[in-house]
């Protein structure tokens, strides 16, 4: 297939307003070009053809039938082209394409709700998929191998074929059954829990929080009495509302109401963990980059209200 140069892309043009005129004044008028280089234009593009498009009198003109089938496929072919225009504008703005996002357990039951309808908003040519209860290893490997696209997690992050953006950092609360104690406090120390049974994630699979919570009770002095472990944000804060134990979790996760569950802030010491935004550091596609503009900004605004 012989490809169309711009000039023959501007012959097209010409052809098609003087169809839709019928006059080479008009449309020499409307184009904003003198009437003789129209004329020549459509001439050479009549020669190049080898068959007449139009029937010239002094008054008017007409199509003739090889005119009438050739303006069918010109206004398809500029319609083509004009869509394909519009396609790389909005692809190089950033306004189309798909994005999985993984998230971690607090995120999942905090930000994304907020996160979702937001950038169904501002993105909405932008296909988002996404996947909640993620451990910050696992979203790791499904970074490297391309199973997701971002991941909202918990640092550190090891690798340098990663890139990660700090978002904000979560203050630590206590979920405690809403039988239990020290529900009648208005805020827990970590002395507080020494003897009490815990529930936290699971090590086998590289929590951050598991490592979170040990350090912080060491850090106090205190071995910690670990009654279950967990893969999921949900699974343990159902335990807590069972009453098999009491768990640390990032303040997000209060947005998990479940009877039976009372949250109450960590002090003595007060203690955060920081959440991040991370990709593949190869990947630099403008609607990744909006995305993660737009995360950022909804993440410092949820962390400041």
């Amino acid at each position: 297939m012989r490809e169309v140069s711009n000039v023959e892309l501007r012959h097209l043009r010409y052809f098609l307003v003087v169809a839709e005129e019928r006059h080479f004044g008009r449309a020499a008028a409307r184009l904003h070009i003198a009437q003789p280089p129209l004329s020549q234009a459509i001439r050479r593009l009549e020669a190049e053809l080898g068959v007449e498009l139009l029937h010239r009198t002094t008054r008017r003109v007409e199509l003739t039938e090889a005119g009438r089938a050739y303006l069918t496929r010109t206004k398809a072919i500029l319609s083509d082209v004009e869509e394909a225009g519009q396609e790389a504008r909005r692809v190089a703005a950033g306004a189309v394409g798909h994005l999985t996002i993984g998230c971690v357990g607090s995120v999942t039951y905090s930000l994304l709700p907020a996160l979702s309808r937001h950038l169904a908003v501002e993105l909405p040519g932008v296909d988002f998929s996404f996947r909640g209860e993620m451990l910050a290893p696992d979203q790791v490997e499904a970074l490297r191998s391309g199973e997701i696209d971002l991941a909202l997690l918990r640092p550190p992050v090891a690798g340098e074929s990663l890139s990660v953006t700090p978002l904000r950092r979560d203050r630590l609360v206590v979920a405690l059954p809403a039988t239990h104690a020290l529900t009648q406090r208005k805020q827990v120390r970590v002395t507080d829990l020494r003897e009490a049974p815990l529930i936290v994630h699971s090590a086998d699979r590289r929590s951050v929080m598991y490592g979170v919570v040990l350090a912080l009770f060491r850090a106090a002095g205190i071995e910690p009495r670990v009654r279950h472990e967990v893969g999921e944000t949900s699974t343990l804060i159902t335990l807590v509302a069972g009453g098999l134990g009491l768990a640390v979790v990032p303040e997000p996760v209060t947005a998990l109401a479940l009877d039976g569950v009372v949250y109450r802030p960590l002090v003595r010491p007060a203690a955060a963990v920081d959440l991040a935004l991370a990709h593949r550091a190869d990947r630099a596609e403008p609607h990744l980059s909006r995305t993660i503009e737009l995360i950022r900004g909804l993440a410092s605004s949820k962390s400041s209200s």
